[in-house]
């Protein structure tokens, strides 16, 4: 249900780790779908340094405005401009062209407690 080679926060961001330190993040396909049509996504900007469980990304969807947070401290380093003219690859794709931003980790055993795909999916069912 979760794709197994990603990490995943409580709050329901994905992280795929890259090379060295630096991940991209998103919104699980249950966040995507909590959230219901996704309208607009405000990005970061690159070069922005974020803290741990900073709101560094705003999704407003038809139902709500929501925040995405950082899952640790870093500079941003890349942001999916797609998102500024097709903002429901979110929930067409969240785990691939649906991507919100990457970020240069300051500290990589911030993400130390990041859950498996399998503990992510115990709390989504829950």
């Amino acid at each position: 249900m979760f794709p197994e080679d990603l990490k995943y926060t409580e709050k329901h961001e994905w992280i795929r780790m890259g090379n060295g330190t630096t991940v991209r993040v998103g919104i699980t396909s249950y966040a995507a779908d909590a959230l219901g049509d996704v309208v607009y996504v405000s990005l970061p900007q690159v070069g922005e340094e974020v803290a741990k469980d900073d709101a560094c990304v705003e999704v407003e969807s038809t139902k709500s405005v929501s925040d995405v947070f950082s899952p640790a401290s870093g500079v941003v380093t890349s942001v999916n401009d797609l998102l500024n003219t097709t903002p429901e690859t979110v929930n067409a794709d969240p785990y691939g062209d649906g991507w919100m931003f990457e970020l240069e980790l300051s500290d990589p055993t911030e993400l130390d407690d990041a859950l498996d795909s399998d503990a992510y999916a115990q709390l989504a069912s829950e």
